[in-house]
Parts: C-alpha cells; sequence; structure tokens
C-alpha cells in the first residue's frame, strides 16, 4: 500500500523498533503498552491527532508484528503513514471497554502472566483510559510503568532528525523577523502571533502543537499564554515564546521587543539575560550533567541581583511532539539533574526574568544541539535587544 507521507526510511523505523525491543529486554519486560503519541510516530512514523481517545500499539520484547488498535477515523491514516501492517479496530458503543480488545491481543500473542510495561507519562493515556485498561487487564498480566523505554531512544536524534530540527531553527529565525515587524503601538497581541504563524506555515513548516505564546505589558511577567486581545501602547514589553515545527519537530525561540522609551531597568535585565544565555550555552557540553546548564543560570542571575525574579529551572529537551506540548520532557533543565548530555541531544535553553515589583519582564531563548565538542545554537539571529519608537 502507498505510503506518500511516511517521512522516515522503513530502514531507519526497523533499526529503532529493534533498539526498542532490546531496550525491553534489559528493562526485564515482555511487552510494552504505546499510548504515547510520540512514541508512535517515533517508532513506526504513525501520524494522527487520534490519541486523545483510546489508541495503543503493543510492542513485543521478541520480533513479532506490532499491533495497533485505534477507532475507523484513524484506519486509512495509520495504513499510510506507518509502518504497522497489523491494525485493529475498536467501536463505540455504551459500556464498551476497549481495554478488553487490548486483552485479547495480548493473550493471542501468549502474554498472560507476562511483566508489561505502560506508557504512563503521556497526553496520550488520561487517568479514566488507564483506569480502563488497568481493570481488563487485572489479574492477566502484570503491568509496570514503562514510560522511559522510548523517550530515552527519542533523546539523541539521528542525523535525518537532526535535519528536521534545522529547517524547524530556519523558520524559527523567519518568525521572529515577521513577529519583529509585526509588533508597534495600537497592534493586537494576536497579529504578532499571526505573523508568527503566517512565516511559519508559510515556510513550509506545519502548525505548532501549541502557541505561539506571546504576552505584553503586564501580561508580559506570565509564563503562559491567557485569553483575551491586548492592544500594544506606545511604551510596552512584548515577550514571545514559540515553537517552529517541521515534520513535528521543533525549535524554539524566546524573544523580547520593548516599544517606547528604553527603561534602563529593561537593559540591564537584557545584559544579565545574554550573559546568562551565553554561559548556558557554554556549560552545555557531551558528558556533563544536565544541571549544570541550570546552575550556570543560577549563577549569573543570582550574581546580578535577579534571584527572585528568575525561573527555577531553564529549558527542556525538544523533539517530535504533538498537542498540548511543543515541550519533550523529561529532561528538565534544574540544577542537580544528572543525566548527562549526549551528542545529538537538542535542548531549548530560556533565560527568564518576571519582576512582579516593577511589573517589567524579560526573556531570550535559543534552541542548541549537543555536538562531539559542546553545543550549536541553531539560530542565525543575533542576541539583540529590539527596542521600537
Amino acid at each position: 500500500m502507498s505510503q506518500p507521507f511516511l517521512h522516515v526510511p522503513h530502514a531507519e523505523l526497523d533499526a529503532r523498533v529493534a533498539r526498542a525491543r532490546a531496550a525491553l529486554r534489559a528493562a526485564n519486560l515482555d511487552a510494552l503498552l504505546i499510548f504515547g503519541q510520540e512514541s508512535h510516530y517515533y517508532l513506526t512514523g504513525f501520524d494522527t491527532g487520534g490519541y486523545v481517545f483510546f489508541q495503543v500499539a503493543v510492542l513485543t520484547a521478541v520480533d513479532t508484528p506490532i499491533v495497533l488498535l485505534t477507532r475507523r477515523p484513524d484506519l486509512i491514516q495509520a495504513q499510510r503513514t506507518s509502518i504497522i501492517g497489523d491494525i485493529r479496530l475498536w467501536f463505540d458503543a455504551e459500556g464498551k471497554n476497549p481495554g478488553d480488545d487490548l486483552r485479547d491481543i495480548l493473550a493471542e500473542k501468549g502474554l498472560r502472566g507476562a511483566r508489561v510495561g505502560i506508557e504512563l507519562n503521556t497526553h496520550g493515556l488520561t487517568g479514566f483510559n488507564h483506569e480502563r485498561a488497568r481493570q481488563a487487564l487485572d489479574g492477566f498480566c502484570t503491568l509496570s510503568d514503562g514510560s522511559m523505554i522510548v523517550r530515552r531512544l527519542r533523546l539523541v536524534k539521528s542525523p535525518l532528525e537532526l535535519g528536521f530540527v534545522r529547517k524547524a531553527a530556519a523558520l524559527a529565525d523567519q518568525a521572529l523577523l515577521a513577529m519583529i515587524d509585526a509588533i508597534k503601538p495600537g497592534a493586537l497581541e494576536g497579529d504578532i502571533s499571526a505573523a508568527c504563524l503566517g512565516a511559519i506555515l508559510g515556510g513550509g513548516g506545519d502548525m505548532p502543537p501549541a502557541g505561539p505564546l506571546l504576552n505584553s505589558g503586564e501580561r508580559a511577567l506570565y509564563g503562559r499564554s491567557v485569553c483575551g486581545p491586548r492592544r500594544l501602547q506606545a511604551t510596552d514589553q512584548v515577550v514571545m515564546e514559540y515553537a517552529a515545527t517541521y515534520c513535528r519537530y521543533n525549535a524554539c525561540m524566546e524573544h523580547t521587543v520593548l516599544i517606547g522609551p528604553l527603561d534602563p531597568r529593561h537593559r540591564r535585565m537584557f545584559e544579565a539575560s545574554r550573559q546568562a544565555l551565553a554561559d548556558m550555552v557554554d556549560a552545555a557540553k557531551p558528558g556533563r550533567p544536565l544541571g549544570l546548564i541550570d546552575e550556570a543560570h543560577r549563577r549569573v542571575y543570582d550574581t546580578w541581583g535577579y534571584q527572585k525574579a528568575r525561573f527555577s529551572a531553564c529549558g527542556y529537551s525538544l523533539g517530535a511532539t504533538y498537542r498540548p506540548l511543543w515541550m519533550d520532557t523529561p529532561p528538565m533543565l534544574y540544577a542537580g539533574n544528572p543525566m548527562p548530555a549526549e551528542p545529538g541531544m537538542v535542548l531549548f535553553l530560556h533565560a527568564m526574568l518576571g519582576d512582579a515589583e516593577s511589573g517589567l519582564a524579560f526573556g531570550i531563548g535559543r534552541t542548541i544541539v549537543i555536538t562531539a565538542s559542546g553545543a550549536e545554537v541553531l539560530s542565525k539571529l543575533p542576541v539583540e535587544l529590539n527596542v521600537k519608537a
């Protein structure tokens, strides 16, 4: 069957599946229940939004065909975007528990009494669906958390994946230029968000899995987006954080634009943030704990006297993700995180300040790739202070 939307060669997908099976055996698991859409995409190419319902793939530690259990609207999509050959359907009905269908699949595969991993740390498995699966499998097999089996494999990107990330980073640069151009007194925050998405989609990218996060005025202090349009004033601050996306792979940017006369306190925030970001990039080296990145972030901001205004973490891993987040965690970048950086990891580093007393905010952030000797910043744009009259 034609697979026009399979973006990764069969050979690379087969190798990923083989590594996942090896990871299952190393964890003494007989199978993995894959609920994370990111895992589906990584292992098989399957690309859908149907993860909002009960959707699961069964991957065994031995070499048997992957079985997907999904709903009818995802059937053709699964056939044409993935390497999955065995697709089972469950149908909506009053009192229906698709966990029963899952149990039948496991029985077919001889997994009664087996140790089975289940992806718990994913938006693809709600508490309601976890309970349905647990009830159906109670007494049939032993379930244990297998959230990190595929997650760990996804952290280090292949050359093909890094190519997707680089295309996303180029789109992120285009989006930033479009957003800066759209910022002016009287503009709606939505005008700036529209410029961002127009540059990404018009440049051949995909709709990002979230955002853009764009807050102005006192809302620039917020770490999340809020509803309701705000119009920019003659003196204002605009903090933007967003992902550009290509083949589901994300590259993030954070940037601040000021409008009107420059407040010296804003300039000081910029200087501290620029130094923090530079030191964070310098701390990101293969073999060193990821926690050192946040230690550099804290050290710079605390030296400048911004301990109360800074955040308690300074970034996170990026990869191919689905709604509701572009964050691909774990890992988060927090002081004390012992996970070593590895070549091929893609991380978003952000230096953010929100001073509730003054009402001033500032943030900058860039996506990096860990290399054999250090870190490469993917953006080609300079880290500079943008002030618009």
